[in-house]
C-alpha cells in the first residue's frame, strides 16, 4: 500500500452544530478528536457513550464537482493518495496517532440537512469514508502522513 497525507481536518464540538476546520488536532486514544462531538460523547452516533464513535475519514478525491465542502460532510480527516478502504481491520499511522479502521461510513443525509447542500447520499454514494478507532493518541497536522501497515499485516 501506498501512504498518503491529512489534507484537512474538521471538528464539531456539539451534536448538529457546525464543523469547522483546523490546522492540527489532538488524537485522545478510545475517545475521539479533542474539541470535536464524538470525543465528548455527544454526538449523534455517541450520544452518552463517548468512544462509540471516535474517528472519521474520507477521501479527498471525491470533493471537486460535488458542491460540498470538507466542513459540509461531518467527517473529520481528509485525505489523498490512500484507499481508505484497504484499512478496515487495520492498525495504521495518520501522523503522531495509530487507528484501527473499522468498517465503511455509509453516507447519509444528515450532512445535506445540516449543511443546506445537495444530496450528500447521492452524490457521496459508495464513497463515505472510513470509521476508526484511536489506539494511541499523538498530534494529527495537515499534511501529516497516512502510513498503511506493511504488506504482509
Amino acid at each position: 500500500m501506498v501512504s498518503g497525507s491529512v489534507v484537512a481536518i474538521c471538528i464539531g464540538p456539539t451534536a448538529k452544530g457546525p464543523m469547522k476546520s483546523v490546522e492540527a488536532v489532538r488524537a485522545i486514544a478510545g475517545a475521539g478528536l479533542e474539541g470535536d462531538r464524538y470525543c465528548a460523547g455527544v454526538g449523534s452516533f455517541s450520544k452518552g457513550t463517548p468512544g462509540r464513535r471516535q474517528v472519521t475519514l474520507m477521501n479527498a478525491l471525491f470533493f471537486p464537482g460535488s458542491g460540498f465542502e470538507y466542513v459540509d460532510t461531518r467527517r473529520n480527516l481528509f485525505t489523498r493518495g490512500i484507499e481508505l478502504m484497504d484499512l478496515i481491520g487495520k492498525e495504521f499511522k495518520v501522523d503522531e496517532a495509530t487507528l484501527k479502521g473499522l468498517k465503511y461510513c455509509d453516507p447519509c443525509d444528515r450532512p445535506s440537512k445540516l449543511s443546506g447542500h445537495g444530496n450528500f447520499r447521492e452524490k457521496f454514494y459508495d464513497r463515505g469514508g472510513l470509521v476508526a478507532e484511536i489506539l494511541e493518541g499523538g498530534m494529527i497536522r495537515i499534511n501529516g502522513q497516512v502510513i498503511p501497515p506493511p504488506k504482509n499485516y
